[in-house]
C-alpha cells in the first residue's frame, strides 16, 4: 500500500502513535508531590494532563464531551422504543409497590406498639379520659405521646389485623419483584439489540472507510474500538441501565411517600441531594478523564501486542525482544496507572455518599423521635420514614456510583462514535437514493469489453501540501501488458490504486473503454479487475475455498481447472488432503511461492477484464519464480495488465514499460527501446544485472543517480 512520503525533517508518519523524541517518558517525567510518593492516582492524572496537552486542551478542561455522547448512546435505542416504554412502565409499577411497603409496615408497628400500650391502660376508660388524667397529674409528655396513637384501653395487640397487614405486605413485595424481573428482561433485550446494531454499524462503516483511514490508524487501535470498547459499552449498560432506571424511580417514589408522612422530615432528607450532586460532580469530572485515558491506553496496548506478534519472527531475527518488552512495559504501565487511577477516584463516591446519608439518617432519627414524643407522628410513621430515608440515600449512592461506571462506558462510546463519524470514501455517484446502481451506470458497465485504460491529465496527492502526481497521461491498449518500474516513492502502487478507486483522483480522469471509472460503482469496477499483491492473503479454510474466493459461484471443476492453469495442482496433489487441506491462520503449512500461486489461481478463477500484479514475484525463489511467471503469463493472456515490477527480468516481454520518478513518467517504451536510450531504465537495469556501483561518489560527480542496493528497486511504491 502506498503512503505519502513522511520522511521530511520534523515530520512523522500519518497515524503514528510513537511519542516525539523530546517527550519525557514514564521514567523521566517530572513528579508532582502526590506522584513522588507512589500515588498511582496522581501519576494517572499526570498522564491524563499530558494527553490533554497533546490534544491542545487547557488544564481542568474536560477531555471529551460526556453528555452529547451519552445522549447519542441513548438515541441508539431507536427501534426498541416500545420495549423501553414498556420496561419503564413495569418499573414504575414494581418500584411503586415496593415503595408502598414501608408505610404499610409502619401500620404493623403501630398495631404492635398501640396494643402494648393499650394493655397497660385501665379497661373501660376512654382515650380522652386517660389523657386528661395524665395532664392533671402533670405528665404532659406521656399525654402528648398517647394523643398521637390509636388506643383501646385494656385491649392488647390485635393479631388478626397484624396478620392481615403482614400478608398484604408479602403479596406486595412478591408482585413488585415479578414486575421488576419483567422490567429487567425488557431492558436487557434493549441493550443486546442495541449493541447488536452498533456492531453491525461499525462493521458496515469499516467497509465504507477509505484506505487513507487505515493508513493513519494502527490495526490494534481499530480492533480495540471494535471489540474492547463495544464490549465495555455492553457491560456498562447491563450493569447500570436497569439499576439506574429503578434507582431514579425509587428516588421519586420515596420523595412522594415521605411527603405524605412529614414535609419537615422530607426537607431534612432532601439535604442529601445537593451533597450527592457536589460529590458526583467533583469526583466524576476527574474520573471521566481517567477513564478516557484508560481506554486510550488499552487501545495502545492492543496495538503494541498486535504489532509485536505480527512481526514476531522479525523481532527475534534482529534480537529486539528486550526492546519490544520495554516498549510493552511502558504502555502496560501507562494503562495500569490510568486504570488504577480511574477506579481509585471513582470508588470514592460510595463512601462519601454513605457518610452524607448517615448524617441525614441521624438528623431524621432525632427530629422524628421528638415528633413521636410530641404526638405529631406515630412510631410506625417515624419508622417508615427512617426506612424511606435509607431507601432514599441508597439509590442516590447507586446513581452516583453508576455515574462513574457510565463515565467508562461513555468514554468507550465516544471512541466508537469517532470511528462511526470518520470521513468516508467518496460515495458512488452512480447509485440512486437507495444505494442501487442506476441504469446509466449499468449501461456504462456493459460498454466495458476490451479493457483500454487511459489516464487523462491525472492529478493526485495524499496531502494537500504535497502533490504526488501532477499531470499524468498514458494509454494501456486492450490486451497489452504495461509494466511500471521506478524507485521507492515514485508512485507505482499509487497508479494502480487510482485505477481500483482505492483513492480518488484530484483532477483529470481515468477511463476504461471510454467510460469514466467514476461513472461506475466501485463494485462494478472491481468485479472486472483482478489483483495479485506482493503480500499474499489467505484465510483460514481449505485450499478449495481459498481459490473459490475469486468467484464464489464457481464449480469444483472450474476451481481445479484454474489450479492446473496456474501450477497449483502440481503441489496440491502431494498434500494428504488435496484440495481439502485446511490452511491455518498464517497459511504456514504451504511455502511462500505456493501461497503466491494460490493467489494467482484465485485471480485466474475470477476471469477479470483488467489485471494488476503488484510485485507478485518479489518474495519467491528463482525456481518458484519460473512457475509463478508462467502462471502470470497465462493469467495475463488476452487481458490488459498492469505489472509493478521488482525483478526487471520478469517484464522484458511487456508491451510498454513506464519508468516513474516522483509521480511523473520520465520514460516509456519497450525493454529494448529503453536500453538503447541509456536513461533511467538502463541505469536500473545495470544496477540489477551488472553489479552495484563501486564508487558512488564518482557516479554522483557524473550526474547519475546511485543505486544503494543490488535490487535497484524497492517494492512498496
Amino acid at each position: 500500500m502506498t503512503k505519502p512520503d513522511s520522511t521530511e525533517p520534523g515530520s512523522t508518519e500519518p497515524g503514528s502513535t510513537e511519542p516525539d523524541s523530546t517527550e519525557p517518558d514514564s521514567t523521566t517525567r517530572a513528579k508532582t508531590p502526590a506522584a513522588a510518593v507512589g500515588d498511582e492516582a496522581g501519576e494517572a492524572a499526570e498522564i491524563s494532563a499530558e494527553k490533554d496537552a497533546e490534544r491542545g486542551l487547557r488544564p481542568g478542561q474536560s477531555a471529551k464531551n460526556f453528555w452529547p455522547s451519552a445522549l447519542r448512546l441513548i438515541r441508539t435505542i431507536g427501534p426498541e422504543k416500545i420495549y423501553a416504554i414498556l420496561g419503564i412502565l413495569l418499573g414504575v409499577i414494581g418500584v411503586g409497590l415496593a415503595v408502598v411497603g414501608p408505610k404499610i409496615l409502619g401500620r404493623a408497628t403501630d398495631i404492635v406498639f398501640s396494643g402494648a400500650i393499650s394493655k397497660q391502660l385501665p379497661a373501660g376508660a376512654s382515650k380522652a379520659q386517660i389523657i386528661e388524667g395524665l395532664r392533671a397529674r402533670g405528665e404532659d409528655t406521656y399525654a402528648d405521646l398517647l394523643s398521637g396513637m390509636d388506643l383501646t384501653p385494656g385491649q392488647g395487640i390485635d393479631f388478626s389485623a397484624l396478620h392481615e397487614v403482614l400478608w398484604f405486605v408479602v403479596g406486595i413485595y412478591v408482585v413488585s419483584s415479578l414486575f421488576q424481573w419483567l422490567q429487567g428482561v425488557m431492558l436487557n433485550r434493549i441493550i443486546f439489540r442495541m449493541v447488536y446494531r452498533l456492531r453491525r454499524e461499525v462493521e458496515e462503516k469499516l467497509h465504507r472507510l477509505p484506505l487513507a483511514y487505515f493508513d493513519r490508524q494502527r490495526r490494534g487501535e481499530i480492533l480495540s474500538r471494535v471489540t474492547n470498547d463495544i464490549d465495555n459499552i455492553q457491560n456498562t449498560l447491563i450493569n447500570t441501565l436497569t439499576g439506574l432506571v429503578n434507582a431514579l424511580l425509587m428516588v421519586l417514589g420515596v420523595i412522594v411517600m415521605m411527603l405524605t408522612l412529614s414535609w419537615q422530615l422530607t426537607l431534612i432528607a432532601l439535604c442529601v441531594i445537593p451533597l450527592a450532586a457536589l460529590i458526583t460532580g467533583l469526583v466524576g469530572k476527574r474520573s471521566q478523564k481517567l477513564f478516557q485515558q484508560q481506554w486510550d491506553a488499552t487501545g495502545k496496548v492492543n496495538a503494541e501486542v498486535e504489532e509485536a506478534f505480527s512481526g514476531h519472527e522479525l523481532v527475534n531475527v534482529f534480537g529486539r525482544r528486550r526492546e519490544v518488552s520495554r516498549s510493552f512495559e511502558a504502555r502496560n504501565d501507562e494503562m495500569y496507572k490510568a486504570s488504577f487511577g480511574a477506579q481509585f477516584v471513582s470508588s470514592l463516591i460510595g463512601p462519601l455518599m454513605m457518610f452524607a446519608g448517615n448524617l441525614t439518617y441521624v438528623a431524621i432519627a432525632i427530629v422524628g423521635g421528638l415528633k413521636v414524643i410530641g404526638g405529631d407522628m406515630s412510631l410506625g410513621s417515624v419508622q417508615a420514614f427512617i426506612q424511606y430515608s435509607r431507601q432514599f440515600t441508597q439509590p442516590l449512592s447507586q446513581v452516583a456510583s453508576m455515574a462513574t461506571m457510565l463515565q467508562s462506558g461513555v468514554a468507550s462510546a465516544e471512541r466508537v462514535f469517532e470511528l462511526l463519524d470518520a470521513e468516508e470514501q467518496e460515495p458512488d455517484s452512480a447509485r440512486d437514493a437507495e444505494g442501487r446502481p442506476d441504469p446509466t451506470s449499468l449501461d456504462a458497465a456493459s460498454r466495458i469489453r476490451e479493457g483500454r485504460v487511459e489516464f487523462d491529465h491525472v492529478r493526485f496527492s495524499y496531502t494537500p501540501e504535497r502533490e504526488l502526481i501532477r499531470d499524468l497521461s498514458l494509454v494501456a491498449e486492450p490486451g497489452h501488458t504495461v509494466a511500471i518500474v521506478g524507485p521507492t516513492g515514485a508512485g507505482k502502487t499509487t497508479l494502480v490504486n487510482l485505477v481500483m478507486r482505492f483513492y480518488e483522483i484530484d483532477g483529470g480522469r481515468i477511463t476504461i473503454d471510454g467510460v469514466d471509472i467514476r461513472d461506475l460503482t466501485r463494485t462494478q469496477l472491481r468485479e472486472r479487475t483482478g489483483m495479485v499483491l506482493q503480500d499474499t492473503w489467505l484465510f483460514n479454510g481449505t485450499i478449495m475455498e481459498n481459490i473459490r474466493y475469486g468467484r464464489l459461484d464457481a464449480s469444483d471443476e472450474e476451481v481445479i481447472e484454474a489450479a492446473k492453469a496456474t501450477h497449483v495442482d502440481d503441489f496440491v496433489g502431494h498434500l494428504p488432503e488435496g484440495y481439502e487441506t485446511v490452511l491455518d491462520s498464517d497459511a504456514s503449512n504451504v511455502s511462500a511461492g505456493e501461497k503466491q500461486l494460490l493467489t494467482i489461481a484465485r485471480a485466474f478463477l475470477a476471469r477479470p477484464s483488467l489485471l494488476i500484479l503488484d510485485e507478485a514475484t518479489s518474495s519467491v525463489d528463482t525456481r518458484t519464480e519460473v512457475l509463478v511467471q508462467n502462471a502470470m503469463n497465462r493469467l495475463r493472456s488476452g487481458r490488459t495488465s498492469f505489472v509493478i515490477a521488482h525483478r526487471l527480468s520478469t517484464i522484458r516481454d511487456a508491451d510498454l514499460i513506464l519508468v516513474m520518478e516522483a509521480g511523473d513518467i520520465v520514460e516509456q517504451g519497450t525493454h529494448d527501446q529503453l536500453l538503447e536510450q541509456g536513461g533511467a531504465y538502463a541505469r536500473l537495469y545495470r544496477s540489477q544485472f551488472e553489479g552495484a556501483v563501486a564508487d558512488p561518489d564518482a557516479e554522483e560527480e557524473q550526474g547519475e543517480p546511485v543505486s544503494t542496493s543490488t535490487g535497484g528497486i524497492v517494492p512498496g511504491m
